[in-house]
């Protein structure tokens, strides 16, 4: 037993490596506990990137307020049971976990199911995006193929694809159209 775990804390740390992400977990950024989960299935053709058109954050302190403050929004507010993306990148750069690998999100209807849910904190109408957040999201992605949660091939939208919105903010909109696996 100790072998595998040993095993699988390499296959982690080489893939943290390869592809330079650290997700900070939810227990680390203080997240509460889901009321209930449905299986995201693997090799999903989409990837769906949003903003969460709330307030910018630039420090871990400030981003891990931020993600307790829109867990809170969904789970009590809108009665869903857990923040609604499967990851968060923040200002600072950094990957949290919000429903995390292989859970439906709730960030975009008729797509929830068929797709990975990556969010950006903040209001990307106005706020820039970072060159340490795009590098964070092309990572991310990275992952998700290696591991086998989205098809090498898969097809990456912005929500106002997929949904009546103005999201993901123009800034990174117009960012993520210049992308490899961006459709239009």
């Amino acid at each position: 037993m100790a072998n595998k775990a040993i095993i699988l804390l390499a296959v982690v740390l080489c893939a943290q490596a390869a592809f330079g992400v650290t997700i900070i977990s939810k227990s680390q950024w203080g997240g509460k506990a889901p009321n209930g989960k449905t299986t995201l299935a693997n090799s999903l053709a989409y990837a769906v990137i949003h903003h969460t058109a709330g307030n910018y954050c630039s420090t871990r302190t400030a981003c891990e307020t931020e993600l307790r403050n829109i867990q809170a929004y969904h789970m009590n507010s809108l009665g869903w049971a857990d923040i609604g993306y499967n990851f968060l990148i923040g200002g600072d750069g950094n990957v949290y976990e919000g429903r995390g690998w292989n859970v439906v999100g709730a960030h975009a209807t008729n797509w929830n199911s068929k797709s990975l849910g990556i969010s950006f904190l903040g209001n990307y109408n106005t706020n820039k995006i970072t060159s340490a957040q795009i590098t964070a999201a092309k990572g991310l992605l990275a992952d998700a193929v290696s591991r086998g949660q989205i098809k090498s091939g898969y097809t990456l939208y912005g929500h106002r694809q997929v949904g009546s919105t103005e999201c993901p903010g123009t800034n990174i909109w117009n960012e993520i159209r210049t992308w490899a696996n961006w459709k239009a």
